[in-house]
C-alpha cells in the first residue's frame, strides 16, 4: 500500500479482482487495528500500527477465539419466548444459543428478535422460542482455534453483535457443539486491554 498511498477503497478492489462491497469489512477491521488510516474523499493509506515494528496492536494478530470468548447462555428450543426473555435479562447476554435434545446448535435468538415478537402480541410470550430464532444454517459461528480478527471481521460484515463458537460434539456425530461465545463487548475490552497496555 506505501506505494500506492493513498489509495481509494475501490482501486483496493480493483488491484485484488474483487468487489468493493467484498472487502468493506476487511478494511474496517484494519482501520481500527491501526494498520491503515482513512481520510473521506481521499482514500486509504499506512496506519500508526503498520508502521511501528514493536506495536502492541501486533499481539491482536496472535489471539485466537479460544483465547478470550465467554461463557455461552444455551435454552433448549422447547422453551418459551418468556423463558428466553427472563434468561436474557438475568444473565445480562445480547442473545442466547437455542439446542434441540441432543445439545446441537439448532438457532440464536437476539435482544431484537425477543422485542420484535413481543410488542404488541400478548400470546407471544407462550410461544415457543424455536419460533422466532434464527436458525441454522443461517446462523454465522466461529471455531476456537479462529483468529479473534476473523472473529471480528465477520461481526462487522455481517452486522451481528456476537457469534456462538462451535466445535464437532464428536467424530461419530454430525453437529456442532457450543463451546463459546465472542461479541463485541469482548472486541471492545480487548482493544481497551492492548490500547492501554494492560
Amino acid at each position: 500500500m506505501g506505494k500506492h498511498a493513498p489509495i481509494t477503497g475501490e482501486r483496493i478492489a480493483e488491484l485484488l479482482g474483487i468487489s468493493r462491497p467484498t472487502i468493506r469489512s476487511d478494511l474496517a477491521v484494519l482501520v481500527m487495528l491501526q494498520h491503515i488510516d482513512a481520510k473521506p474523499k481521499v482514500g486509504y493509506f499506512l496506519g500508526k500500527a503498520a508502521l511501528e515494528v514493536n506495536s502492541p496492536f501486533k499481539h491482536i494478530e496472535a489471539l485466537k477465539v479460544k483465547d478470550v470468548m465467554g461463557i455461552p447462555v444455551v435454552l433448549r428450543e422447547t422453551v418459551t419466548v418468556s423463558d428466553a426473555v427472563v434468561t436474557l435479562f438475568l444473565e445480562n447476554v445480547g442473545s442466547l444459543m437455542i439446542v434441540n435434545q441432543v445439545g446441537a446448535l439448532v438457532g440464536i435468538v437476539s435482544r431484537k428478535d425477543l422485542l420484535k415478537v413481543t410488542l404488541g402480541q400478548s400470546t407471544a410470550n407462550s410461544m415457543p422460542v424455536s419460533l422466532v430464532m434464527t436458525r441454522h444454517p443461517n446462523i454465522v459461528t466461529v471455531k476456537p482455534d479462529d483468529s479473534v480478527l476473523e472473529a471480528a471481521r465477520k461481526m462487522i460484515h455481517h452486522q451481528v453483535d456476537g457469534l456462538p463458537v462451535v466445535k464437532p460434539a464428536a467424530p461419530d456425530l454430525d453437529h456442532d457443539e457450543v463451546v463459546g461465545r465472542i461479541t463485541k463487548t469482548t472486541m471492545t475490552k480487548l482493544l481497551l486491554e492492548v490500547a492501554l497496555g494492560t
